[in-house]
């Protein structure tokens, strides 16, 4: 079995060889195949990868952003099950050989587990926004998806059957497309729910995700307006509130 691991990169020397060792470091029964997919960085990224030659794939090249360098990266990934982490996030130790017993055993066709977060020092914050997702991605639905995206993007993994099916990432969004994913997945496929910490998030102050909430926010709202029929309405009106109280929670924490 082969599992194929893709990191979107672009100018995150200061945390790409942690990533890398997250990677490279987990011991499984299963062949690790790992894309490094960079957009032409002029720090010190390409000195790290060079130094991991032999382990990895590195492409550096000039990209159209984070969704254009993960799907070349998917494109040329082989493995019987894929996964996307960041360039600044961090596997669990053991958390592949996890994902890779549960898929032998459950077949799954895509899975998500749990993820800390954590910051440039790499210790643990927003501890309560963890526990909120570990609460609803215990009560797993599709409805419930529709009202927030609680699934943490670095702790899913994708069968290579569910995304031959689903297909590459959506160009058109900038900060929600792993929503976006998600809900596509949710349409064909219930991903199994694996209740184990698999990866940590790191929030830091020159992330996407820390500078541009409220835009990932409500470009979430209309992808889950976008995957909604007529009868999901109140869920869809519980994203728009749940947005409200994003900007509110996300303006407060560090």
């Amino acid at each position: 079995m082969k599992i194929s691991i893709v990191t979107p990169s672009y100018n995150q020397g200061d945390f790409i060889e942690e990533t890398i060792r997250s990677v490279l470091s987990q011991a499984c029964d299963c062949e690790i195949e790992y894309w490094i997919m960079d957009g032409g960085s002029s720090d010190q990224t390409m000195d790290i990868c060079r130094k991991y030659e032999g382990r990895l794939h590195f492409v550096s090249e000039p990209d159209k952003g984070q969704v254009d360098a993960l799907n070349k990266g998917f494109s040329r990934a082989t493995g019987d099950i894929l996964g996307w982490l960041n360039s600044d996030d961090l596997y669990e130790e053991g958390a592949i050989s996890r994902v890779v017993e549960s898929f032998r055993r459950e077949k799954f066709k895509w899975c998500f587990g749990n993820c800390r977060n954590i910051d440039e020092n790499g210790r643990q914050i927003r501890k309560f926004v963890t526990r909120y997702k570990n609460y609803n991605s215990r009560r797993y639905s599709r409805k419930i998806l529709l009202t927030k995206d609680f699934i943490p993007q670095p702790a899913v993994f994708i069968s290579r059957s569910a995304f031959e099916k689903v297909g590459l990432l959506n160009p058109d969004y900038d900060y929600a497309m792993d929503y976006d994913y998600w809900l596509r997945l949710a349409g064909h496929f219930p991903p199994l729910y694996i209740n184990r910490y698999l990866a940590s998030f790191r929030w830091h102050r020159m992330s996407k995700s820390k500078n541009n909430y409220r835009k990932a926010a409500w470009e979430a709202y209309r992808i889950a307006e976008k995957h909604s029929n007529g009868e999901d309405r109140p869920y869809i009106y519980r994203h728009l509130i749940h947005v409200m109280i994003v900007w509110i929670i996300y303006s407060i924490l560090p």
